[in-house]
């Protein structure tokens, strides 16, 4: 039997979801086929509206071998797992002759724990051991969600926290799901038969494509012990917040509470004094947890070390002492003294990791007004990590619309601890960079304006040129307005300001549920709304109720940021430039993913408004704009207003 061409499989594929085939969907889709023949790595940038998720779906089911699929948001799981996987499946069956198999795979904690939820969580000791069931009022919003729960445990086939809707808080999920670490291991557990957990781990087992998330791909490569199935082909899309999202998973933090409640977990199950001991390293700890100052440790505090030191210590004997001693007394002894455990070993490696001290790590404190201070610890960079893990035995493909940064992707392939492209040596993976472009016309569908009038953005106060700026743009708009901000102080002073002045309505993020607020501001065009960093990434609303977009300033990293500054510090040290290529690309990917909420769709039109002038005058500014998508550029605010106000008046005359 011949093979199918992959034209005639991208061509069924496209067909079957409704879509128009594009050039740029071909080339990605070639692109990825020769890797995965090649066994080779590509770091491909598809613009919005390519159709990426065919672009690589395709190739990776004609292959035949088990493919993984990594992203970042829940939003492109879902996408993958219940729209473009099975239509793309029942598409290509009759020219594969075979039903490729896909499925989802999170962290445990994602799953909902039959043990949990039949037998209670193990409490803290002044709560007692208890049904948190029983214990929760019913009337009470925790006492609704967990009775919600109990209900869905019984119609749910998947167990999975993102099937349940509408959603619950993290305080009710906590009570009926447990870590990795807490967990008993299906062969201990009398529900080990019937969990969810377990049941996505063998399905995922069996499936030709797993779509996973970054974080657990970042724990699969972490820890060790595989969480993931072998397979021979990894694709990532999303690519530009894998280092993020690495270097969270690797971040480690102790705080007092944390401490706290890792202490009445175990006291139970130890002897008196080696649960004293650990009683009194946990003071000491919170005396100096008190008097901390939010910044970067360089160096570890003398107090600071001695209260880690006696923590390491104390936490170890401890380990050791559940280990080895059994109470029958304890209820559901197994599942108390897993989590006690759980919480002590994390106790003990973030402390031994901070004692141990490494030129690799950076340290600092934070301190929020409610929750007090918090201890942190981050790798300096996950480049070495990623370049060992995540290119080794198998072809890797990364993708998304901003890979480009500045002109070209040495910048990111850099971060994912890869050499410029072309350039070989040993242990150095060999990659290919390919920019596929986008199927949309930027120079004639957006305008870049950047306001070079108004005064550069200091770090504090009120802008009043900006904020009229602002109005005036909005106006010009009728509505329509998506407002990205650097900060959530700064958007909530522009919308109080804004309510004030404009009739138009006005969302804010964190008055509503994300996903309620997007639809809201889909359903009218006269609103606008305002919000901070998931709003650059995360809004998907093609049509007349996003005409403009605007950038209250250049998103730099807070010059505070102890981690930012540290990598900045890092580059700097090694001869490179820090600022560019810590702050500014920083910057840029931000940029470059809050332009393209713009153009969502052929027939968009509008304008990404930058109130920042230097974008336009300091030096980096050309660096910025190469990331952006090539909109016709200009600094004419009179002209920009006809151009809306032009906009807005054929979207009335369409009804929208």
């Amino acid at each position: 039997m011949t093979k199918p061409s992959l034209p005639d499989l991208l061509h069924a594929a496209v067909s079957a979801v409704g879509g128009t085939e594009r050039p740029g969907q071909v080339a990605m889709a070639e692109a990825v086929a020769e890797a995965i023949d090649d066994n080779s790595h590509r770091l491909i940038q598809a613009g919005t509206g390519t159709g990426k998720s065919l672009g690589y779906l395709v190739p990776a089911l004609a292959h035949g071998e088990r493919v993984v699929v990594a992203t970042a948001t829940l939003a492109l799981q879902r996408q993958l797992v219940e729209r473009d996987l099975p239509r793309t499946v029942e598409a290509l069956h009759p020219q594969l002759r075979r039903r490729p198999q896909f499925a989802m795979l999170k962290g445990r904690s994602n799953y909902l724990c039959l043990h949990r939820l039949h037998e209670g969580a193990p409490q803290d000791e002044e709560e007692g051991l208890f049904d948190q069931f029983e214990a929760a009022t019913p009337t009470s919003k925790l006492g609704k969600d967990l009775l919600r729960l109990r209900d869905w445990a019984d119609e749910t086939e998947t167990g999975d926290r993102d099937d349940l809707t509408p959603g619950v808080s993290d305080k009710a999920w906590s009570q009926i799901s447990v870590s990795s670490r807490e967990c008993l291991g299906a062969t201990k557990c009398a529900y080990g038969a019937e969990c969810f957990a377990e049941a996505a781990r063998e399905r995922a087992k069996l499936a030709d494509v797993v779509v996973t998330n970054h974080a657990l791909l970042a724990i699969d490569a972490i820890e060790g012990a595989p969480v993931l199935p072998q397979h021979e082909v990894l694709i990532v899309d999303e690519a530009h917040e894998l280092v993020s999202r690495v270097t969270g998973v690797a971040t480690g933090e102790l705080t007092p509470g944390q401490v706290n409640r890792a202490v009445k977990r175990s006291a139970k199950l130890v002897d008196e004094k080696i649960a004293d001991a650990l009683q009194t390293a946990s003071e000491t700890f919170e005396r100096v947890m008190e008097l901390a100052l939010p910044g970067r440790l360089e160096e570890i505090p003398e107090d600071l070390g001695y209260a880690l030191m006696s923590l390491r210590d104390a936490s170890r004997n401890v380990i050791s002492a559940i280990g080895a001693t059994r109470d029958k007394s304890v209820h559901d002894e197994d599942a108390v003294r897993k989590q006690a455990l759980a919480a002590v070993e994390n106790i003990h490696s973030v402390a031994e990791r901070i004692t141990n001290g490494s030129e690799y790590d950076v340290v600092w404190y934070e301190r929020h007004d409610r929750f007090g201070a918090t201890l942190r610890v981050a790798p300096l960079s996950v480049s070495g990590l990623l370049r060992e893990k995540l290119f080794e035995d198998r072809s890797v493909v990364l993708t998304s619309a901003t890979l480009k940064i500045g002109g070209d992707f040495n910048g990111v392939a850099a971060s994912l601890g890869l050499s410029p492209e072309g350039v070989e040596g040993d242990d150095v993976p060999l990659w290919k960079g390919l920019d596929v472009g986008s199927p949309f016309d930027y120079p004639k569908q957006g305008i870049l304006y950047v306001a070079k009038h108004l005064a550069t953005p200091g770090r504090e106060g009120t802008r009043g040129d900006m904020m009229d700026e602002l109005a005036e743009l909005i106006e010009a708009a009728g509505g329509r307005t998506l407002g990205l901000f650097s900060s959530m102080r700064g958007a909530k002073a522009a919308a109080e300001e804004l309510r004030a002045r404009l009739d138009n309505p006005i969302l804010l993020q964190g008055e509503e549920t994300l996903g309620e607020l997007i639809k809201n501001f889909a359903a009218d065009p006269k609103t606008c709304l305002f919000g901070t960093l998931s709003l650059w990434q995360g809004v998907d609303v093609p049509g007349p109720s996003c005409q403009l977009v605007i950038m209250d300033r250049i998103p730099f990293p807070r010059p505070d940021d102890p981690l930012m500054s540290a990598r900045q510090k890092s580059v700097e040290e090694h001869g490179g430039n820090g600022f560019m290529a810590v702050a500014a690309t920083h910057a840029a990917l931000l940029m470059a993913q809050g332009a393209g909420r713009l153009v969502r769709a052929s027939g968009d039109r509008g304008v990404v408004a930058v109130l920042d002038p230097r974008l336009a005058t300091a030096r980096y500014g050309s660096f910025l704009r190469a990331t952006l998508p090539d909109f016709w550029y200009t600094n004419d605010r009179n002209q920009v207003r006809r151009s809306l106000a032009a906009i807005d008046a054929a979207a009335q005359a369409d009804g929208k």
